[in-house]
């Protein structure tokens, strides 16, 4: 005798209809929250809401954000589900402009997390929350002032002659006549590089000599450990996806499956690279003007101050602050750098016109870059660059938290405590009715007379508002600097197996493309 039937085996079918019965209606439990308040949303399948391709891996993030930003396009917003969470997407250029800037009040957090013991995690500046992040911000935003990056770029020189012999050794040389200045091609044979490893190896150094104040030397050591944690960050495993995934997007389950922004192994290296780099300064007692000169003098000021109960950034934070400040500062600028030369190498024409751009500027300035040059005297660079990030924007998309309950100026809907806010960043630099063509490569949109044209609050790769992206002076100056020396010194052609459409890796979280960015790379000579 059983204890439904007079079978067991039909008493644990009934167990399992009904406990799948329950599992199904807590799953969907939430749905139908936006309809409920007055908002369009998108209907939600059970246990992935709006997100099942994303999470099966079967199509990236951007797509997705894309098909929920086109869907009623005639809505501000949009209602749409990740799992069982219900999230708003915000479109109108009005609204977006309320929640990054005028009531940012009210959207101070970003919606991220990590796992609970994960400190690297959770308390650098693109994840921590406020009060703390706002207490943080303001301690680490002097380390980007001018005069400090003016320090730095000295010594990003160093790495950028680095690169210069790294690809001398790599592509064929040609000797070069400096008699005067004009510009042809070799018509030699061509070598066959993958720019995104490259410009991944520069920018790696380039941190570790400005962050760390150490010579990484991923450059010259093809076996560099420190470039293979940088891969293992943004692996391409199913399963780091998902830790990857979950941590930016699910919060609330980070803690029960042990997910980590950085990853476990990243996270532990990277702490302990910290604590070897303080000891080895604090030891040598050198000053390098470098940021973890900056940390170190933060730290003694605190422990020096008189009053006792200020706030203070304790280790964890400080530890953390140079983890992002790794792990952002290569992969951002690197990204950058790779689909500007994937770019540049399918339009010909805006190669040329960057490239005479560099000789001529370069030729009043006797071959040598200067931090003024960079900044002031290279205006199509800028162009270029910001073309770049129109079409390839890092993280594709924004995302803040309500604090309490907001009911903006421009519509009568309420947007409910606690709800993540995203705003489609890539999905407005390629909408047509703000960027016409939008597929296409055209960096005169950022020219001085069209970029006033612009639609205000449809163009922000690195954010907006007072979170803003902290370090993106510093990113943009080693873009450039790389730049620089690639388009001024070596062609970059399209392989034949190259291609014409990019595409986007289903398994990153981050605009990253699927195949490696190999390019025909040729030296030029000057004569």
């Amino acid at each position: 005798m059983a204890f439904f039937t007079q079978l067991w085996s039909l008493d644990i079918l009934i167990c399992v209809f009904s406990l799948a019965i329950c599992a199904y209606f807590y799953a969907v439990r939430n749905f139908n929250y936006w309809k409920r308040r007055g908002f369009k949303e998108i209907p939600p399948t059970a246990v992935f809401g709006n997100f099942m391709e994303c999470f099966l891996a079967k199509k990236p993030l951007v797509h997705v954000l894309n098909d929920i930003y086109e869907y009623a396009k005639d809505e501000p917003s949009v209602g749409f589900y990740v799992l069982d969470k219900p999230y708003l997407m915000v479109r109108d250029p009005e609204l977006i402009k309320h929640v990054l800037i005028k009531d940012f009040a009210n959207f101070t957090d970003r919606v991220a997390d990590s796992y609970k013991t994960d400190y690297i995690g959770r308390f650098n500046l693109f994840v921590l929350r406020n009060p703390d992040w706002k207490f943080v911000r303001q301690k680490i935003s002097p380390v980007f002032t001018s005069g400090r990056l003016k320090k730095m770029f000295d010594l990003m020189l160093e790495i950028d002659k680095d690169l210069d012999q790294y690809l001398k050794t790599t592509v064929e040389e040609v000797p070069r006549n400096y008699e005067n200045y004009f510009i042809i091609l070799h018509s030699g044979k061509s070598v066959e590089l993958d720019v995104k490893e490259i410009c991944a190896k520069f920018t790696t150094d380039v941190i570790g000599i400005t962050a760390y104040g150490m010579r990484f030397d991923a450059l010259s050591d093809e076996n560099s450990y420190i470039r293979k944690v940088g891969r293992t960050v943004f692996t391409k495993s199913y399963r780091r996806y998902v830790e990857y995934l979950s941590a930016l997007l699910v919060p609330s389950i980070v803690n029960v499956f042990g997910f980590r922004l950085l990853g476990k192994a990243s996270s532990r290296f990277l702490s302990d690279l910290f604590h070897r780099a303080m000891k080895e300064r604090l030891d040598s007692g050198v000053k390098r003007a470098d940021l973890l000169d900056f940390l170190i003098d933060l730290k003694k000021e605190q422990k020096n101050e008189l009053v006792k109960s200020e706030r203070k950034i304790h280790d964890g934070q400080l530890i953390a602050q140079a983890a992002i400040f790794f792990i952002g500062g290569f992969e951002t600028s690197s990204t950058t750098m790779s689909f500007a030369l994937y770019e540049l190498a399918k339009n010909p024409d805006v190669q040329r016109k960057l490239r005479e751009e560099l000789s001529g500027v370069l030729e009043k300035n006797d071959g040598k870059v200067t931090y003024d040059m960079l900044m002031n005297s290279l205006p199509y660079l800028e162009m270029v660059i910001s073309e770049t990030l129109r079409m390839y924007p890092i993280l594709p998309y924004l995302d803040r938290m309500t604090e309490k309950d907001y009911q903006c100026s421009l519509t009568k809907l309420v947007i409910p405590a606690g709800v993540p806010v995203v705003v489609p960043m890539r999905s407005l630099h390629m909408d047509p009715n703000y960027f016409p063509r939008p597929q296409r490569f055209d960096p005169s949109r950022f020219s001085r007379e069209n970029k006033i044209n612009i639609k205000p609050n449809t163009y922000f790769p690195f954010g907006d508002g007072p979170r803003i992206c902290v370090g993106m002076r510093l990113g943009l100056i080693q873009t450039k600097l790389g730049l620089i020396r690639l388009i001024s010194n070596y062609e970059f052609l399209p392989c034949r197996e190259a291609l014409n459409v990019m595409e986007f890796d289903n398994k990153s979280p981050l605009l990253s493309s699927t195949a490696d960015l190999v390019l025909n790379v040729r030296r030029i000579s000057t004569r």
